[in-house]
């Protein structure tokens, strides 16, 4: 069977396109399993847990017996009580051991046997009596892998059921119990009684505080993509330019995997069987895996309803104080410093939403930034009356297909002007941008798309990239803040269009000087065109 870009479920390298994990797996080896450490896999959703999990198993079983559980197959009545939860845990380490060989199988297998018969009463402490008699028995130290813990963690006898993890770990070297415990979920074990007990005094107190910290990176940096990327190559022969397509895949994704694989299948799958007017022909093979397929891939993953998607806006729903974050972060430039102690900073990296770089909160990728912009800016699209008007007269900015972008922001000062014009700065400072995303969402929509340069973006300026039809554009939005501030942002921006090679790039100045004179002008610098549109 011919392999294939997987986003649901785990991925086999057998079945699937995936990036190699030997020097993960013999990291975790090497520094926690053979250490003997109990550990939580914990990351976003689609993050690869499971995947790395499976791969783990196979890894380590020519030196462990592991014992490897999945939570969410076990149902609701399963939890009810610690009989229930002790009987149903038995039968699925029971029904693993069923597939080992003969040897392993029968020593495993006698004590729990025996502890199942032998008592009428069944609970938490019985089974752990069994668990140690099983590992006790063990030709070979015992692994104990649960994926999906989440499912468990509304649930008060799996929180008694880690304190007897805790316990056995604590006394280890007198009673035989598990060589490595590994659990994998979303939620950090810690945190686990966020749901259970809301109260603030309960909501960290753990009684698995025995974990150690998974310090693996487990998103997929650039050569990781590359790599996957030549396997696929060797199949296909596109002639593609692996370095130049992985480093545009990272940039949209940071290495998120979902997102990472998601691009790659739609670019693989569905991309060669659609077309717009005025982009190259991507059915090529010379152009196949090019910028311009990479970016309708990222197009038709910011429309698709994903889990991924919608657990984040849930998240948001949930959390409101982390919406309010990420709302000025995106439309104030408000920076945020790191603190894992405020639960909605932790939470947002936590889901994989958000992560940190020198000490900042920052958001994870370009992805779940444009997805989160349209979320923002979709609550108030059918209110807004500048955006209305951008959708009333979107034919006036469409020409052959192309976008005119100088009249786009030409049009922008007259609304913005009789629209806004007699508000006070600090409104026109706070929701500026906002406005003009606003603007532009109409017009560009179902043939274009925008990202904000994160690098950039602060409470005084930020670049917004629009692509449209295989065209680029580079609208710098700035609040003034003087003459001299505006001279370092024109040559700022003149960097940026070198960088992109571009001759041509355009700057939205919020200008708050009473003698400002708005309106549209023309700069040149270093044979290049700035189009200034000031309000």
């Amino acid at each position: 069977m011919a392999r294939y870009f997987n986003t649901e479920g785990s991925c086999q390298p057998d079945e699937h396109y995936m990036v190699r994990l030997e020097d993960r797996l013999a990291h975790i080896k090497k520094m926690l399993v053979n250490r003997r450490k109990y550990f939580v896999i914990n990351r976003g959703r689609q993050y690869g847990k499971t995947t790395t999990l499976r791969a783990l198993e196979e890894y380590l079983k020519e030196d462990y017996i592991v014992l490897s559980l999945d939570f969410q197959l076990m149902g609701t009545e399963d939890f009810s009580d610690e009989a229930a939860f002790s009987r149903s845990f038995t039968g699925d380490i029971l029904r693993i051991l069923q597939n080992m060989e003969a040897g392993d199988r029968e020593s495993l297998t006698a004590p729990l046997l025996k502890m199942q018969s032998g008592l009428p009463a069944y609970g938490l402490k019985e089974l752990f009596m069994g668990l140690s008699s099983m590992c006790g028995a063990a030709p070979r130290p015992v692994i104990l892998m649960i994926d999906e813990v989440d499912n468990a963690s509304n649930n008060q006898v799996f929180i008694d059921f880690l304190a007897q993890l805790r316990g056995y770990y604590l006394k280890r070297d007198k009673t035989p119990i598990f060589h490595s415990v590994i659990l994998a979920g979303v939620y950090n074990i810690k945190t686990l009684k966020l749901k259970l007990r809301p109260e603030t005094e309960h909501q960290y107190n753990s009684p698995w505080n025995i974990a150690v910290n998974l310090k693996i990176d487990m998103s997929f940096s650039t050569q990781q993509i590359a790599g996957m990327l030549e396997e696929y190559e060797v199949d296909y022969h596109t002639g593609m330019d692996i370095q130049a397509v992985a480093e545009e895949i990272y940039a949209y994704t940071s290495g998120y995997p979902v997102l990472v694989s998601s691009i790659c299948k739609y670019i693989d799958e569905d991309i060669p069987d659609e077309g717009s007017p005025g982009t190259p022909d991507i059915e090529k093979p010379e152009n196949a895996w090019e910028k311009e397929a990479i970016k309708r891939a990222v197009k038709m993953i910011l429309t698709d309803s994903a889990p991924l998607f919608e657990s984040m806006i849930r998240h948001l729903d949930e959390y409101p104080l982390m919406k309010q974050m990420f709302h000025a972060m995106l439309f104030q430039g408000d920076e945020f410093s790191y603190n894992p102690d405020t639960k909605e900073i932790s939470l947002a990296c936590m889901f994989g939403y958000a992560s940190v770089r020198e000490g900042r909160v920052q958001i994870a990728n370009r992805i779940f930034e444009t997805r989160l912009y349209n979320y923002f800016l979709s609550e108030e699209e059918l209110t807004n009356a500048i955006g209305k008007l951008a959708k009333r007269d979107k034919s006036h900015f469409i020409h052959d297909g192309r976008l005119d972008m100088d009249m786009a922001l030409h049009k922008f000062v007259e609304y913005f002007s009789d629209i806004y014009g007699d508000n006070d700065d600090r409104f026109v400072e706070a929701w500026g941008r906002k406005l003009f995303l606003l603007y532009l969402r109409p017009i560009i929509n179902g043939a274009g798309n925008y990202y904000i340069e994160a690098q950039t973006r602060d409470a005084r300026r930020t670049d917004v990239i629009v692509d449209y039809a295989g065209e680029q554009f580079i609208v710098e939005l700035k609040i003034w803040h003087g003459n001299e501030y505006n001279e370092r942002g024109e040559r700022q921006l003149m960097d940026y269009l070198e960088y992109y090679h571009k001759d041509k790039g355009y700057m939205l100045s919020f200008n708050f000087n009473k003698n400002k004179k708005t309106g549209i002008h023309e700069m040149k610098f270093r044979n290049r065109t700035i189009i200034e549109a000031i309000v």
